[in-house]
């Protein structure tokens, strides 16, 4: 074992974290390394463009790291025993209940089979329940089916999240469960709608919002105070931007203002409270370094 942190490490280190601080990169950033007792914080840039700067206690969207989040907190509700992870999500889940599967990713919605099997939490965590992102929907000529089906039904699971369209938990689950799946369950990987799905579940499960189950389970317990769905300290939170060959754009505000890749500005509740209806995973905060 080295001797620990290093002075020549550590100005290496802001070399590299510096490196990526810019108006065409991003605005600001919060960058820890510990080793040992040893722990050394780095805060640079602005929590926007031309904005205030960078804490060490700013709050950042954690974005698809809620995924393992979602995974901890299902294994703490089977260790519970609310439910097992080998055992068919319809108990839970009735709308996922006698699935059908497409023949193939790009054919008619009515060309399908029956499921082979029942789905379960287990297909749910590994992302290989039958749904999801695939790369052939980005080779496509033009858009799939599935595709089109699940953007009208307002899923927002195929492409980036859209809190602005989706509706709540109950009619998300019975919409989803209106299409078919797009594999066999446990048959291949398809990225996302796996987590979303498991929130529904949890929350079933447990009988509290999702945003509850993760309180008690995880967040409260763990000390992780700044963690959650929506935050009262807006003058902590960064703003989100979206890369474009002109520059950064502001896709998520403190103040409210969401802008979907693919459409106009809109007004929603950002990471602001009440935000009574984002139970979508992306929509949490987290402070990057509160300790």
């Amino acid at each position: 074992m080295g001797a620990g942190l290093t002075a020549a490490g550590l100005e290496h280190l802001h070399a590299v974290a510096e490196a990526h601080v810019g108006d065409a990169l991003v605005p600001g950033l919060v960058a820890m390394v510990a080793k040992g007792e040893q722990v050394h914080v780095e805060t640079l840039g602005a929590l926007a463009l031309g904005g205030a700067p960078v804490a060490r206690d700013s709050i950042f969207r954690i974005a698809s790291t809620t995924k393992p989040i979602t995974a901890a907190a299902t294994l703490a509700l089977v260790g519970e025993g609310l439910f097992e992870l080998d055992e068919p999500v319809d108990r839970l889940l009735p709308e996922l209940a006698e699935r059908q599967v497409l023949r193939r990713i790009d054919g008619p919605l009515d060309d399908t089979i029956p499921a082979a099997r029942a789905v379960t939490a287990r297909d749910l965590l590994t992302f290989t329940f039958g749904f999801g992102v695939a790369m052939e929907m980005f080779t496509s000529p033009t858009p799939l089916p599935i595709v089109e089906a699940a953007d009208a039904l307002r899923l927002a699971t195929i492409g980036p999240p859209n809190p602005e369209v989706q509706p709540d938990p109950d009619t998300w689950i019975a919409n989803l469960g209106s299409l078919p799946l797009l594999a066999q369950p446990g048959e291949r990987w398809l990225y996302n709608t796996g987590a979303q799905v498991l929130g529904v579940l949890l929350a079933r499960a447990a009988g509290q919002p999702l945003a509850e189950v993760l309180r008690t389970r995880l967040f409260d317990p763990l000390g992780m105070r700044d963690t959650g769905f929506w935050t009262t300290q807006t003058g902590r939170l960064a703003t989100a931007y979206q890369a474009t060959p002109e520059g950064l754009v502001a896709w998520d505000q403190p103040g409210g203002t969401w802008c979907h890749p693919r459409l106009l500005v809109t007004a929603r509740q950002a990471c602001s409270p009440p935000l009574t209806t984002c139970w979508h995973l992306p929509g949490c905060c987290c402070a990057a370094v509160t300790r």
